[in-house]
């Protein structure tokens, strides 16, 4: 009988073979196993390299790294190994009955495997196939080597991101990976929508240097259109307004967001300088940034008196656009979130465990976990069985080491 997780939910029934490794094809995949889709991991025998990411050795020793954790709930993990013939037939065998096969390799890998679009697509003509990597499937760099932070550079992402004193500066995470894998389950739920219309699947090949492009729409068209160079503003807003930056408070730091007449006024109340409203120096948004130095000069001295997180709650009650710069440990334990069901507790082989769920909420089938991350290899019988295998067969293909 064909596994059906969360059968309430959008994805229900879908069933996703998921090749892909590292982070930006996985964090795709994992949208759509939120979202009830049966995502079956197809690793090697060793695993997924991110099961050993030394983020935590003893995490690490189990092969069950966070940043395999991270990405891999609601899978189940299916063992092959590709060099052999008998592990491609099962492929095979596992595409009829497939809605989507999506892989992350260079371009031209899964075609000498013998598991290209135009082989699998002729087994299965409903089947979507989704390749995802730096640059797409066409085009002059479609077989360069691609990873985060070269993506991070190239995009120009790097040179709008940090203090212009210090030069490009990483984003804190891997940006392009996540970016890139939040757009290829897009793409791929777009896919599936057009199928039901069609009747017809197709290849969906998604570059991950595109997507980032298409994350930054501002600044690319500042430039197309107006022919402005974007460049670094630190902890600015993109607003370019001084009142919209990082400030310095007791002990910490603390954003404000203060763009509108309204919440000037509001701010400056607020700390108690209702007299900087009459000071010519600061009498309107022109004049604010002439004089910046100032103004950053009488916020950070009252800020120094208070914390950011009281400073936050004050500024917030006077409806003054404002945050704390909560660190992760912090903010994973913040009540909204609690009410919102973001961080989800799941029960596992090692105790309960703490995931980050989906961004959204539906009033129907909305997306949550209803399975651990999965060990290696996990369910590679039961995916067999479920593929008309039998116990003495599963049994040879193990001894010969395809599984």
């Amino acid at each position: 009988m064909r596994y059906r997780p969360g059968m309430s939910k959008p994805f229900a029934g879908v069933r996703i073979l998921d090749f892909t490794r590292y982070l930006a094809g996985p964090f795709g995949t994992y949208q759509l196993a939120l979202l009830g889709a049966d995502v079956v991991k197809i690793e090697s025998r060793e695993g997924d390299d991110t099961r050993g990411t030394l983020s935590d050795r003893a995490w690490a020793a189990r092969k069950m790294a966070p940043s395999f954790l991270a990405v891999n709930g609601n899978k189940r993990s299916l063992t092959l190994d590709l060099r052999k013939p008998e592990a491609i037939d099962i492929v095979k065998k596992l595409v009829v009955d497939a809605d989507v096969v999506w892989e992350n390799f260079r371009p031209g890998v899964m075609e000498r495997l013998g598991l290209g679009y135009e082989t699998l697509s002729a087994i299965n003509p409903r089947l979507i196939y989704c390749g995802v990597s730096g640059f797409g499937d066409t085009g002059p760099e479609r077989t360069t080597a691609a990873f985060d932070g070269k993506l991070q550079a190239m995009s120009g992402i790097m040179s709008i991101t940090g203090e212009p004193a210090n030069g490009p500066s990483r984003v804190g995470f891997a940006i392009c990976d996540t970016i890139g894998g939040m757009t290829a389950a897009l793409a791929v739920a777009s896919a599936l929508y057009q199928r039901v219309q069609t009747g017809r699947g197709q290849f969906v090949d998604v570059a991950m240097l595109d997507a980032a492009l298409a994350f930054i729409p501002g600044p690319v068209t500042e430039y197309t259109v107006a022919g402005i160079q974007p460049r670094q503003i630190g902890n600015g807003s993109v607003s370019r307004k001084p009142t919209a930056s990082r400030f310095r408070a007791k002990d910490g730091y603390l954003v404000l967001a203060v763009l509108t007449e309204k919440q000037f006024v509001a701010l400056m109340r607020t700390l108690g300088r209702a007299d900087v409203l009459e000071d010519p120096r600061f009498k309107d948004w022109p004049s604010r940034t002439d004089n910046e130095p100032a103004l950053r000069e009488i916020i950070e001295s009252v800020l120094a008196t208070d914390t950011p997180k009281n400073w936050e709650k004050r500024f917030t009650a006077a409806d003054v656009p404002c945050g704390a710069t909560w660190k992760i440990d912090e903010i994973v334990d913040h009540p909204q979130l609690a009410h919102r069901d973001v961080m989800q507790t799941i029960d596992s082989r090692y105790g309960p465990m703490r995931l980050v769920g989906s961004g959204f909420r539906l009033a129907h089938g909305s997306p949550g976990l209803d399975r651990e991350p999965p060990t290696v290899g996990e369910h590679t019988d039961e995916i067999l069985r479920e593929a008309g295998y039998g116990a003495d067969e599963i049994e040879r293909l193990r001894r010969d080491a395809v599984i």
